[in-house]
């Protein structure tokens, strides 16, 4: 955070318009957050949704090898474990977005630093 704060400090005032505005089309929310993890937070899109497309895939196999093995039973324990993980999302969700968020504003912002030292020069 503290490095987005270094960053605004660099820039103009029309920069940080430009950042600013750059980030409200860029910026993930946390209800389209909380509704993927409601509706399909099993399959793992909310995950995908901040970003965190590893531990998506993951959840995402996880489930269809537990459900497709449940008919054997041997896939209830995956099943299980993805509805811990989704339960245990819900409370991290809100700090992914905001982690998410905070990455996405330092990549803009980055971006417009350089560019500013470009036309400076």
């Amino acid at each position: 955070m503290s490095d987005n704060v270094d960053l605004k400090s660099q820039l103009d005032s029309k920069s940080l318009s430009i950042a600013q505005t750059e980030l409200e089309n860029q910026k993930k929310t946390n209800l389209v957050a909380y509704l993927l993890w409601f509706f399909v937070g099993y399959f793992g899109a909310h995950r995908f949704y901040v970003g965190r497309t590893g531990s998506g895939i993951t959840m995402l196999l996880l489930f269809l090898f537990g459900a497709i093995l449940s008919v054997f039973l041997i896939g209830i324990p995956m099943m299980i474990a993805v509805g811990i993980w989704v339960i245990v999302d819900a409370f991290l969700l809100y700090r992914y977005v905001q982690e998410e968020n905070i990455k996405k504003e330092r990549e803009i912002l980055t971006a417009l630093a350089a560019r500013q030292q470009q036309t400076a020069q």
